[in-house]
């Protein structure tokens, strides 16, 4: 099974890229878009200079429990960046979206209570929301995390979806949200 259909049959389609998505980025970005995969696993990223954002990690049923997961992120945290990702909320319906939220707890990662995350599907019209979690070596705030979010939907995410999928996705600012302190001085 190639890399794309491993992802296709694990993510939702709701949260999936189209292949010839991924495939653009890899070639027009592949300077900043990165591919990583092998037997077991495939993880799609973005790195920049003050960040890494991850697209997709998947690590195959039959070896999770092994520390691939954990090895992958490690090799991503030494690089000394914040890393941010999207994650599903818990369903209590759906297990893998707990085990999926305790394996990033465990991780270190955290989650971005004042970012709200809400995106169309081309593929379905259906309203998905998402969880941003990321993890913070320098500590960095929740609104760099934000920031770098929007640099992500507007730069990754968005990428000639007209030109593939014959329409566009909603403008960052219907999409991702950010909730200021209540107390904070507003100019």
């Amino acid at each position: 099974m190639n890399w794309y259909d491993k992802l296709n049959q694990y993510f939702p389609i709701e949260e999936m890229k189209s292949k010839e998505h991924m495939e653009l980025l890899l070639k027009d970005k592949g300077d900043i878009y990165h591919k990583d995969e092998g037997p077991h696993h495939v993880l799609m990223y973005v790195e920049l200079d003050d960040f890494i954002f991850i697209d997709y990690l998947f690590v195959a049923k039959e070896s999770r429990g092994q520390g691939l997961g954990k090895k992958l992120l490690q090799q991503l945290k030494e690089k000394r960046k914040p890393i941010i990702l999207e994650v599903e909320p818990i369903d209590y319906e759906d297990t893998d979206t707990e085990k999926r939220q305790r394996f990033y707890r465990r991780e270190d990662f955290t989650h971005a209570s004042k970012i709200g995350y809400r995106r169309k599907s081309l593929a379905t019209d259906k309203v998905n929301e998402m969880e941003i979690l990321y993890w913070a070596p320098e500590g960095e705030s929740e609104e760099s995390v934000y920031e770098n979010m929007k640099k992500t939907y507007n730069e990754i995410h968005t990428y000639k979806d007209k030109e593939l999928y014959g329409k566009a996705y909603e403008d960052v600012t219907d999409v991702l949200t950010f909730q200021h302190d209540k107390d904070a001085i507003t100019e």
